[in-house]
Order: C-alpha cells, then sequence, then structure tokens
C-alpha cells in the first residue's frame, strides 16, 4: 500500500460516506459522455476512422484534412470528455465538474480554427470514453491504460502513407496532458518525430482530490480516499504525480492553466513545468477566471499564442 494510505476503512456519517465514495469511483471508473457535434457543423469535410491501441482497444475517431497541407495535429481532450468535447450544458454532465463548470465544451470549434489556419487534425476517444471500446474493466488508473492509446494512435498516423511524412504537433488538454507526459516517460522512441506539444491544464490526481475534498469542507478525509482509489484500480493517487514524468518531455512544450481554478492548486502546474526537460518551453496563467472551463475555450477565443508555438516549431 502507498505510505499515506490509511490501511482499514474509518467510520463515517452517511452523508461523508457517500461523498468520498462518489469521488473515488468517479476517478477509478470511467465515465462516458456522447459525442453530441461533428466537424460538419462548421462545414469541415471529415473522416471517420477507426484503428487499435497499442494492445488492441478499437479507438474512434476524426480525421479532418486541410487541402495541400503537410502538417499535423493530434488532438486528445480530457477526463471523462472525448473528441467532440463535453456536454456540460446537459444533465448529468452538467453537474459533473462544479459551479461555473457547466457550459458546452465544444472542441470542434477548435478544429475549425487549426484547419483553417493550415492544420490537417486528428482527433479521437480514449478507451472508454466517447465511442471507442471498453477495456480494463472500464477503469481508469492514473492515465497508465490511456498511454496505450497514444502510442496506438501515432503507429497508425505512420501507417498511413497520407500522415506518414507529415510535420507532427500534439494538442493535448487535462488528462490528455498528462496521458502524453507519461507516455513519453515509458516510451520516449515514439515521440522521436514529434515536434512539439501544447499541454494545458496539466492536473496530478492527488492535488485534484485535496482540492476538491478542501472545498467540501472533508479535507481530513484524503487519505481515505485514496485507500479507496487504490482499492479500485491497484495504484495509489501518486502514483498519477504529473511531475515525475516531466523530465521526460523534451520536445518544445508550452502549457497553461486558470490560476484560480477551484479544484487544483497553481503549484500542481508550475512545478510540472520546473521539472520539463525541455529546453524549449513556455508557460502562462489565465487570469480573473475562477472556472476550469476557461482554459478549454481560450484557444477558440484567443488562438494567436497557441497557433504561433505551433507555426513556430511545426514544419
Amino acid at each position: 500500500m502507498a505510505e499515506h494510505a490509511a490501511p482499514d476503512a474509518p467510520v463515517l456519517d452517511a452523508a461523508t460516506e457517500a461523498a468520498i465514495e462518489s469521488l473515488a469511483n468517479g476517478l477509478g471508473y470511467a465515465s462516458r459522455s456522447p459525442v453530441l457535434r461533428t466537424p460538419a457543423e462548421h462545414g469541415l469535410a471529415y473522416e471517420e476512422i477507426s484503428y487499435p491501441s497499442s494492445d488492441g482497444v478499437p479507438l474512434e475517431g476524426w480525421f479532418i484534412p486541410a487541402e495541400g497541407s503537410t502538417k499535423l495535429i493530434v488532438s486528445m481532450h480530457a477526463f471523462g470528455f472525448n473528441r467532440y468535447g463535453f456536454p456540460s450544458h446537459v444533465e448529468p454532465w452538467k453537474s459533473a465538474f462544479g459551479p461555473g463548470n457547466d457550459t458546452e465544451i465544444d472542441f470542434t470549434l477548435d478544429y475549425k480554427v487549426l484547419h483553417d489556419h493550415g492544420y490537417n487534425v486528428l482527433a479521437f476517444d480514449f478507451r472508454n470514453c466517447g465511442l471507442s471500446g471498453d477495456a480494463n474493466g472500464n477503469r481508469m488508473s492514473n492515465n497508465h491504460f490511456e498511454t496505450r492509446d497514444v502510442i496506438g494512435t501515432l503507429d497508425y498516423i505512420r501507417s498511413r502513407p497520407d500522415l506518414s511524412s507529415m510535420a507532427l504537433g500534439i494538442f493535448a488538454r487535462c488528462m490528455g496532458a498528462s496521458v502524453a507526459f507519461r507516455a513519453v516517460h515509458s516510451r520516449p522512441q515514439a515521440f522521436d518525430d514529434v515536434t512539439c506539444l501544447v499541454a494545458p491544464l496539466l492536473l496530478s490526481p492527488r492535488v485534484f482530490v485535496e482540492a476538491t475534498l478542501k472545498g467540501a469542507g472533508l479535507g481530513e478525509h484524503i487519505d481515505e480516499v485514496d485507500r479507496r482509489f487504490q482499492l479500485l484500480t491497484s495504484r495509489p493517487l501518486a502514483d498519477g504525480n504529473v511531475e515525475e514524468w516531466a523530465p521526460s518531455v523534451t520536445m518544445p512544450t508550452l502549457t497553461y492553466g486558470v490560476y484560480d481554478d477551484a479544484i487544483t492548486r497553481p503549484y500542481d502546474l508550475e512545478n510540472a513545468y520546473a521539472a520539463l526537460g525541455a529546453t524549449e518551453k513556455d508557460m502562462f496563467w489565465i487570469e480573473d477566471e475562477t472556472v476550469r472551463w476557461a482554459a478549454y475555450q481560450y484557444f477558440q477565443r484567443h488562438p494567436q499564442r497557441i497557433l504561433d508555438w505551433f507555426d513556430t516549431y511545426v514544419k
């Protein structure tokens, strides 16, 4: 067991029991959300694609071509999201991430920006998300399993003659960013031809749980949530510490987040940034916001800084 995990379950009142059980299960098991939009809503032609993860799980996605372009951006989504985004304008997803994080996240708007700027886009659903296959008992284990989806995606790109020679960049948000970091750490050679990474909203699960519990007035129960999470996934929350994988990330990397985001703490992103192995790196904070959703919508509202990063390195 992890050093910080309690060996036995404490006796809790009914409300506290329900809250920490819900939190442990919410992190330990995947929760699918529907794919409600397609790139066609923005006039984009696209191809429905399907290919295997490195361990054979069927993954579903879109390839959005930009005529004449030799540059490709791979998009990786957040926890509970899918390639389309997240339907947080309707229940039960509207209540999933707290007050303020309750408007629709539509990543197809991001793909429109990238496409119109001359980038091909490949977006896919991680296992147990969107329309991709079930796997691993529906468990989410600190991004351990999802790294196989990243490797499978890169293998798929290299298997297609029309994509294999393209300059390649990655735009990975939240869980997608953490998965990318862990995948680079575990299989660095698979990223030899990835030119750069944009990785907003990096988040370590123990920091998220601590912030969430504190906000609910249950901060003293962090070790109990950790204990239950480990019983579900065979891994402690600390196994998902993004800072531990960051030294392996040596490609140019840009990250950003919401400084006053209620479900994390600034030091988590700052520590990951400081630990990056990349010599070419940058970071910025979104100020005057308190909701995480502001960062998910940042690119479609203020694209230039991220486009400049891709333009500098994806060539």
